[in-house]
């Protein structure tokens, strides 16, 4: 189980986080809290803002792809989290695993696999001690060289560089790993606005219960894949855990809201938050529609192309001269966009269709 933590952008400009550092800075964007006037979060939750989010740092890495742009920089590490910062970003998404000896660390996968003998073996991540995570993989010490690693696709194929989600975590296990996690917010987290999102349910609605700082989030990719826990089957059955366990929004595989618009009117209903991701998030027309619908934020892969892109789609609309990002750098949009019948009908009934059949 690999909690998501979805972390604001400025980030120290480090290649190694030196052993107990304290991250000593406040996030620029939302220093006075989620709710800005309360450090606690209650009821419905908002953000002040169309927000864009990197995905994994400056995206997550697509090591079947020929786009060069899908692997140029390693996910989840100090180095992408330190190139977004230099673009007009809100967040950064991350994904949180606890090794067997209580160490949080940034890692998506659930399992590492490495190469023993021509064999590929592999290993839950959270069966490993951080010595041995930190095994694999580059080395800080010169001249010491780490495991290979590797990545297995849903497909089966392996590449250098296997997912299971279907792991069931008894209360008290699962208890235990997210105070684990909450221990290291709390002490570093400072002024940083933060979300914590997971396609658990019960991990969703548990750090809800163990905290009310932080706004929490339940992922789904609304019924793309079959699971035991019916919780996990739809948007509409998200909607009933929000609900149920008092979370604040949703975190949805985009193409599940094209195929269910009507969905969102339902979300809005329950004063719940609404965030994308997926690959259709990194196709600038369909981050626009969304900001139309109602979508309050996305979760990107090509970071620089979506924001420079976003940009022209704004200050093109009417031939008026909008701008995304104001003096200070920061992405702003204006809560009135207009976009003419024939071009939403574009979108609607030919654009994204075709991406949703493409993908």
């Amino acid at each position: 189980m690999a909690l998501k933590a979805v972390h604001v952008s400025d980030v120290p400009n480090l290649d190694q986080v030196p052993d107990n550092v304290a991250l000593d800075f406040c996030a620029t964007r939302f220093c006075n809290g989620v709710n800005g006037d309360s450090d606690e979060v209650k009821g419905s939750f908002k953000f002040p803002k169309f927000v864009v989010m990197g995905h994994r740092g400056t995206g997550m890495n697509m090591l079947q792809s020929p786009d060069k742009r899908m692997k140029s920089i390693k996910e989840n590490t100090i180095l992408a989290f330190n190139a977004a910062t230099s673009l007009p970003l809100d967040f950064i998404e991350f994904d949180v695993q606890v090794t067997k000896d209580e160490c949080p660390v940034i890692f998506h996968d659930n399992f590492i696999l490495t190469q023993e003998k021509d064999l590929i073996v592999q290993k839950r991540v959270t069966d490993l001690s951080l010595e041995e995570f930190l095994s694999y993989g580059p080395q800080k010490e010169p001249g010491k060289v780490g495991k290979p690693m590797f990545r297995k696709l849903k497909d089966g194929r392996i590449f250098e560089w296997k997912f299971d989600d279907q792991i069931d975590y008894e209360e008290e296990q699962l208890s235990h790993i997210l105070q684990v996690i909450l221990q290291v917010v709390f002490k570093h987290a400072k002024d940083r606005p933060i979300f914590f999102s997971s396609f658990q349910p019960d991990a969703a609605l548990l750090i809800r219960k163990l905290q009310s700082t932080y706004p929490v989030f339940f992922l789904t990719n609304g019924g793309a894949q079959n699971y035991t826990d019916v919780r996990r089957g739809s948007l509409d059955e998200a909607i009933k855990v929000c609900m149920v366990g008092g979370l604040q929004g949703i975190v949805s595989e985009v193409k599940a809201i094209f195929k269910n618009p009507g969905v969102l009117a339902r979300i809005k209903e329950c004063k719940l938050s609404l965030v994308t991701y997926g690959e259709l998030n990194n196709v600038p027309e369909v981050v626009f529609l969304q900001r139309l619908m109602g979508v309050e934020g996305v979760i990107v892969d090509l970071v620089e192309e979506i924001t420079e892109a976003v940009t022209d789609l704004i200050s093109n609309v009417n031939g008026e001269e909008e701008s995304l990002f104001g003096e200070d750098g920061k992405m702003i949009l204006k809560t009135k966009l207009e976009i003419s019948k024939d071009e939403l009908s574009f979108l609607f009934t030919k654009l994204i269709p075709e991406l949703i059949q493409s993908n």
